[in-house]
């Protein structure tokens, strides 16, 4: 599997390089030996494999535009909560899989349950909870467009998320912690 190593692309995003040396953004690890987060969300505009390799190689004025792109802001802000929490390695599905490679989004596509059952914490960002608790009844109005939940808990792909892992960590819209899955 593709991991993203954490400070370097928190070291890119900063501008932080060494001299004449730019690191690779990703890494090949073997999911059953290597500790990592992942990350659980909702699709939006995101940035993808082909787009993470090449951002992490612009310089500092040309990636400025796309650091605003909310795929990007989150792909940050769960490498700032993955070293927080101790990790050198995170996979986030939208720019770990080279998706231009059928064989390889195949292979992923059936190691993904495994994928969250062996990683050591999974980041459920919930894009569309604005309060620092877990909303815990139903809310028409604030969720109308998906049943009075959260859109997390309407994705089909959510539910191995949420079971696999052993830890699963909910973040609302600002990236603040408001539980866990053993709090539901």
């Amino acid at each position: 599997m593709k991991l993203l190593d954490v400070e370097v692309v928190l070291n890119r995003d900063k501008g932080i390089q060494q001299a004449g040396h730019k690191p690779e953004v990703m890494k090949e690890r073997d999911d059953t030996t290597t500790c990592y987060a992942i990350l659980s969300h909702r699709w939006g505009a995101e940035v993808n494999y082909e787009e993470m390799i090449g951002l992490m190689k612009m310089e500092e004025e040309e990636r400025e535009e796309v650091k605003q792109h909310h795929g990007y802001q989150k792909i940050i802000k769960s490498c700032e909560q993955a070293m927080k929490d101790g990790y050198e390695w995170l996979w986030v599905d939208t720019c770990c899989i080279d998706k231009r490679s059928s064989a390889e989004l195949s292979e992923a596509i059936n190691s993904m349950y495994r994928w969250y059952q062996n990683a050591q914490v999974c980041y459920a960002y919930l894009n569309d909870v604005g309060e620092s608790t877990f909303p815990t009844k139903k809310d028409d109005n604030k969720f109308a467009e998906s049943n009075g939940w959260p859109e997390w808990f309407v994705r089909g792909w959510t539910l191995q998320e949420l079971i696999a892992p052993k830890e699963v960590k909910f973040f609302n819209k600002d990236w603040v912690h408001i539980g866990n899955k053993r709090q539901l």
